[in-house]
């Protein structure tokens, strides 16, 4: 669903992003992982199209991002690691504005509003006011409107962040439930073992460079050890 090739991008002369390439397939979730300044969140924003790309291609199914910029940001869904809300609409009436954006209709949109503000424990705080809620409710509402359409990908940078272990816990449902429709999720965390439970293959990106891609066993034999996700990130980024 989605196909990196040969992805650069710099700011003057330092590589934030060095030649990477790697695919995110049909019904799988992809962790990507790496230190602070690693070059994940600018991989993210140039998938998204919020960035362009110095150099490479990046393509979601199928379609160039940069030649059809409007047909594949239909298919996909992103969460920022820091939402940027709109604090004087209530939560009912952002999740209304998203879903007139991708033109859902009227009784897919109710649905999907009961539904996960039951999910992730919003029925008292969707009519109320964005401004009024905590971070982590500010989260929640990020995350229904990013599933209001059904999108064929979800991309979230640090999505975990704020949510409550009981929401945590749904969220990953929620993701697996996609992966069984066919479609696909992109998610960096820099919470190991969510990754290692969750995932079925991994990239870990170290100052701009893919150092180890594919599934736990892959990693593990590419870094020769059999430990936690936790221990080879370590010695690999060191």
């Amino acid at each position: 669903m989605v196909n990196i090739k040969n992805l650069s991008k710099s700011y003057g002369n330092k590589k934030a992003v060095n030649d990477i390439s790697f695919q995110v397939l049909p019904g799988e979730i992809f962790g990507f992982l790496g230190p602070n300044g690693a070059g994940k969140t600018t991989t993210i924003k140039m998938i998204v199209g919020l960035l362009e790309q110095d150099e490479g291609e990046i393509r979601i199914s199928g379609l160039d991002t940069r030649k059809d910029s409007l047909e594949t940001k239909r298919l996909f869904s992103y969460i920022p690691d820091s939402p940027e809300l709109y604090p004087n609409l209530t939560g009912r009436a952002y999740l209304n504005f998203l879903a007139d954006v991708y033109g859902v209709s009227q009784e897919a949109r109710d649905r999907a509003i009961a539904r996960y503000s039951e999910v992730f424990a919003m029925e008292g705080a969707v009519d109320q006011f964005i401004s009024s809620y905590s971070h982590g409710m500010k989260q929640k509402i990020a995350l229904m409107g990013a599933l209001i359409h059904e999108p064929q990908i979800l991309i979230m940078d640090e999505p975990m962040v704020g949510l409550d272990p009981k929401s945590s816990f749904r969220l990953k449902e929620i993701m697996r439930e996609l992966c069984g429709q066919g479609k696909s999720v992109f998610f960096s965390t820099h919470v190991m073992e969510v990754a290692e439970q969750l995932c079925d293959r991994i990239a870990i990106i170290d100052r701009g460079k893919i150092i180890a891609l594919g599934t736990m066993d892959e990693i593990r034999a590419q870094a020769q050890d059999q430990g936690s996700l936790e221990k080879i990130f370590l010695e690999l980024t060191e």
